[in-house]
């Protein structure tokens, strides 16, 4: 009996390495088949499943830094600042800062006054769905004023404006993507908390995960990868100012896998506060949102996901919840054709 017991467990042993060793080696055999096509973009991969962890990058930090690409550089995460902006939402729901359906009235800074047509309309989750019907900025215009540092003169002056002068709601309860609500997502934390949107992150986020290479306000580190546009041309960093809870922090694969890992766990603080952000809270036939995820549905798995693209990188996160995995991608350039392209491979090939 002892020896068959052992060799069972042996067994076991060697079938989960090898669907470990299965997964992780298609997924590498996907971004190294797209890196030999497109040698010019480097690419960076986080992958996590039953808490094991696998990572794989191709390409250069940039042109004059032969250094390799890996786990640890750093790249624009864009719009995935929205999925840290609505955990730390969740995170003040679960700490009673407010509720989800309270309307945003109350809790806005003392610059903003919204017309009369306004009050007790938007809810702080229309705000997280991208469905408040407030305007947004204007980023074509911005674009072409300063194409490496479009937002550079977007102020708090610049929100007051767009939002004291708005006399309806256009569209409200539609989903319309929305970079100043979640900025005002963020203006509504620091007023619950009295702290600055980067002290709350460091404080419920970054520095618990101890997610050193997450980064916000000073990213200027040896590790950076260079950014490139759609056509190719070196694009900067975008800076650090007031719209950066919808879309300025710097990280990693590493650190968001960790972030990941905590996602997953619903004993911790950002799990139980990622499961709130999880239910569903718009949807049409072909769309479904959470708060600051878009949800993905079929007869056999539900996932959530986030995109983000900035001037000159792309990225993807996605996770399942109930199969305990999840996925990082990372690009250094704006191409979100290709993102998508390989989340979807690695998806239909590897994890569905």
């Amino acid at each position: 009996m002892k020896t068959s017991l052992n060799f069972l467990t042996a067994v076991l042993l060697i079938s989960t390495f090898s669907f470990g060793q299965n997964f992780t080696n298609k997924i590498d055999s996907i971004i190294k088949d797209n890196y030999q096509k497109n040698p010019n973009v480097g690419i960076s991969v986080g992958f996590i499943n039953n808490s094991e962890e696998f990572y794989t990058a191709y390409g250069k930090l940039n042109a004059e830094n032969q250094a390799e690409i890996n786990k640890n550089s750093l790249f624009e995460i864009a719009s995935i600042t929205k999925i840290l902006t609505s955990n730390l939402m969740a995170q003040a729901v679960v700490e009673n800062k407010f509720k989800v359906d309270d309307y945003i009235d109350n809790y806005l800074p003392k610059e903003y006054v919204l017309h009369s047509n306004l009050k007790n309309k938007i809810k702080i989750s229309d705000l997280a769905s991208h469905q408040s019907g407030l305007p947004d900025i204007d980023f074509g215009k911005l674009i072409e004023l300063n194409p490496q540092q479009p937002i550079s003169n977007v102020t708090q002056k610049t929100l007051t404006d767009i939002i004291n002068n708005c006399t309806e709601l256009k569209d409200y309860g539609k989903y319309r993507y929305s970079t100043i609500g979640y900025t005002l997502l963020g203006q509504i934390l620091e007023k619950v908390y009295g702290k600055s949107y980067d002290e709350i992150i460091r404080e419920k986020i970054i520095t618990p995960l101890k997610m050193k290479n997450t980064l916000t306000k000073d990213f200027n580190v040896k590790n950076r990868t260079v950014g490139h546009n759609s056509e190719g041309g070196v694009q900067e960093f975008l800076t650090w100012n007031v719209t950066a809870p919808a879309g300025l922090v710097k990280s990693n694969a590493f650190d968001m896998i960790t972030y990941l890992k905590a996602v997953l766990n619903k004993e911790t603080q950002i799990g139980k506060a990622a499961i709130i952000t999880e239910k569903t809270f718009y949807k049409v036939e072909n769309r479904e949102l959470g708060l600051g995820v878009n949800i993905v549905t079929d007869d056999k798995n539900t996932i959530y996901l986030k995109s983000g693209d900035s001037m000159g990188q792309s990225s993807i996160i996605c996770y399942n919840r109930t199969k305990n995995w999840g996925i990082i991608i990372l690009l250094n350039q704006r191409n979100s054709k290709m993102r998508q392209d390989l989340l979807n491979k690695i998806y239909d090939t590897v994890l569905k």
